[in-house]
């Protein structure tokens, strides 16, 4: 197999300049170059002078974190040089200079290789818990495969994107990642946490955003909905459903939780393609069935 050439994407809003360049300086400094830089900048009207090799496009509209992406892919296809898309946050830094080398490593090594989790901790080598994506796991350096991933860094098989498709541009944000994973699950394509491949990344908190609760649960159904069989639809959601009354404290926040979830129900969230029964028990042995 050829040594598998890495492209990078970065999503921005234009709102962290001096973050943006300190990630791009991360990127030029890897010991193995990206072949390709992309900068797309998501409801930006212009964006800020880029680095000289790096390729910026700039969206009139924000088309949030999965149409974006989307763009992004599109993009470094149309190069013809990328055989895995590297995404990563626009607040995040490389602080090892040989991710890309020792992620192509990994890829050269399993052609069945579709997703690589990196592993995310802020300046003080701290990982929250949310960012393990393992049930029960408190232990960030276990790395594995896994059935989910990390949206501020990882890694994409282009030959896997090229079969199974793009991310769900109809989520906007949140659970896009699960939604890809599933169906590269599906599709035969392994996915990978790899905490040696480290982004470092602020602490922050998702309901940070005005609509998180309201997404979370729109697209929580739509998850089910598009991608689990019929019997788990229920079962996923009543869980969930149970899960956020048991943890939620804000009652504008509950009462938005289910606001979406009321218009995930009523909307369709995209083309409805159930997983196979096979892929389901394949997840509950890797320790996540796709219930919780």
């Amino acid at each position: 197999m050829a040594r598998p050439r890495v492209g990078v994407a970065v999503l921005t809003m234009g709102n962290r300049p001096e973050e943006l360049r300190a990630l791009l300086a991360s990127v030029a400094g890897q010991d193995e170059p990206a072949t390709r830089v992309v900068v797309i900048g998501n409801g930006v009207g212009s964006l800020a002078q880029l680095p000289e090799g790096v390729h910026g496009v700039e969206l009139p509209e924000n088309r949030g974190v999965s149409g974006g992406r989307n763009v992004a892919i599109e993009t470094l296809r149309g190069f013809g040089d990328v055989d895995v898309l590297v995404d990563l946050d626009d607040d995040g830094l490389l602080v090892d200079t040989d991710v890309f080398r020792r992620l192509a490593d990994l890829y050269e090594a399993d052609p069945g290789l579709g997703i690589v989790s990196f592993r995310i901790a802020d300046e003080n080598g701290e990982t929250q818990r949310r960012h393990v994506p393992r049930i029960g796991a408190s232990d960030p350096m276990r790395g594995g495969e896994v059935t989910t991933f990390l949206g501020g860094g990882h890694g994409l098989s282009m030959r896997m994107l090229d079969g199974i498709g793009g991310w769900p541009e109809e989520f906007f944000f949140t659970h896009e990642e699960t939604d890809l994973a599933w169906r590269a699950l599906d599709a035969g394509w392994s996915v990978r946490y790899e905490p040696t491949l480290l982004l470092q990344h602020p602490k922050t908190s998702p309901a940070r955003h005005a609509v998180y609760h309201r997404m979370t649960a729109r697209n929580r159904v739509w998850l089910a909905k598009r991608n689990l069989p019929a019997p788990l639809v229920p079962v996923y959601l009543g869980v969930w459903t149970l899960l956020t009354l048991a943890r939620t404290r804000s009652l504008p926040g509950l009462r938005a939780w289910f606001g979406g979830f009321f218009e995930g129900v009523r909307r369709s969230g995209g083309t409805r393609r159930p997983m196979r029964w096979t892929t389901v028990w394949h997840m509950c042995r890797l320790g996540r069935p796709p219930v919780v």
